[in-house]
């Protein structure tokens, strides 16, 4: 698409026409009558030279096309489905003392991935066994307390103050209860922590080894996880899109995702969600897709190509060059053959591989000037004086 010049441009035309105006009229009276009728008739928005006129060697036009699906395409990479993936960390701090599973495994929630010394994890089950000797204790006291109240002999201050104990022996009973329950071990202090898979799936990395010293800090230290657990059946697709994808992209749209790996094969996703964000350094726009792997043939990290083909609509596709600007409308000149050109107002909704999407204004098989528009126009421009 162009924009037109200043009025300078139409000045400089009508200065060019009077000098060969000129040299035209000092020659031969033939020659003179000759040129003259050889000058283009302009009328409205219409240009229409004389047959043989030889300015029609500046013009070339180019048939309208009617609109095809377009394949967009887009480069990203695999990674895992985060809504089966865990990383796995230990809880407490302490040294490896043996491994349960291999990589490549698979493993059911629950199961015992590692075991681990650990003197904290000591400190938690001394301390559910402590509760449970103080809830035992505050349980006999107030029964007793019970007892002698009935027979007159314990205060009734007494007997209060034995149901708060107690209750306050129940509360913590139940809490040590339920963190012994999260973490697992056994009734018995041996300081060994299970460490356990907290949901099913496949050991697909594995950063352990053992006499290994852990912490619970390395989640927020960036450093590896233990062991990470997944569904590799079905992998993520993180695409990059640009500000002009957007228009097109949708989700539940299928992707054909191809990579280097397999250069014969197509693997087919669907579209799940569009960033609602551009990354301010790169202006790229994340575009999230899924894919099957029941074969196992994909591999998280690998570099793929997703191709997304938009569907045909209405209107028409024209060369780029063919559409210029006149301040804020858009126009094409449409070649009515035989030499006549006429300047046609279109409605324009998109750009896509070198052409332009016209709405309205044209119809399929008409042809449309692509060399020589501006000049056309400059024409319009000097008849109408602007």
């Amino acid at each position: 698409m162009r924009t037109l010049g200043a009025a300078c441009s139409v000045r400089a035309v009508r200065i060019a026409i009077a000098l060969a105006a000129v040299a035209l009229t000092s020659g031969c009276g033939d020659k003179t009558r000759e040129t003259a009728a050889q000058v283009p008739a302009v009328n409205g928005s219409s240009v229409a030279f004389p047959d043989g006129s030889p300015q029609l060697a500046a013009f070339s036009s180019e048939p309208v096309q009617p609109t095809q699906p377009i394949t967009h395409t887009l480069t990203g990479r695999l990674v895992w489905d985060e809504d089966r993936t865990v990383r796995v960390f230990s809880a407490f701090a302490g040294r490896v003392q043996s491994i349960r599973v291999k990589l490549g495994g698979r493993v059911a929630a629950g199961e015992l991935l590692a075991s681990i010394a650990s003197p904290d994890f000591g400190q938690t089950q001394a301390e559910a066994s402590r509760s449970a000797a103080d809830f035992a204790v505050a349980q006999k006291n107030l029964e007793r307390l019970r007892d002698l109240s009935v027979h007159g002999v314990a205060a009734e201050k007494d007997l209060h103050a034995a149901e708060a104990d107690f209750e306050r022996a129940r509360v913590e009973l139940e809490r040590v209860k339920a963190r012994k329950k999260l973490y697992g071990g056994g009734d018995s202090v041996d300081q060994l922590y299970p460490l356990q898979a907290p949901v099913a799936g496949t050991v697909v990395e594995k950063n352990i080894n053992p006499g290994q010293e852990v912490r619970p800090d390395q989640l927020t230290s960036n450093a590896p996880p233990l062991f990470v657990l997944t569904d590799p059946a079905l992998l993520w697709v993180q695409l990059d899109a640009t500000e002009r994808d957007l228009a097109f992209l949708r989700p539940g749209q299928a992707v054909a995702l191809r990579t280097p790996a397999y250069p014969d094969r197509m693997f087919r996703g669907r579209l799940d969600a569009v960033s609602d964000y551009v990354d301010p350094n790169t202006r790229m726009i994340k575009v999230r897709a899924s894919v099957p792997n029941g074969d196992r043939a994909l591999k998280a990290e690998m570099f793929v190509t997703g191709e997304i083909t938009e569907e045909a609509h209405g209107g028409v596709l024209v060369p780029a060059q063919a559409v210029f600007l006149v301040g804020d409308r858009h126009f094409v000149f449409v070649d009515d053959g035989k030499g006549h050109y006429t300047r046609t107002e279109v409605n324009r909704t998109g750009e896509v591989g070198g052409r332009v999407a016209v709405g309205s204004g044209l119809k399929p098989g008409q042809r449309v000037v692509t060399a020589g528009g501006l000049l056309l126009q400059q024409m319009l421009g000097a008849q109408s004086g602007g």
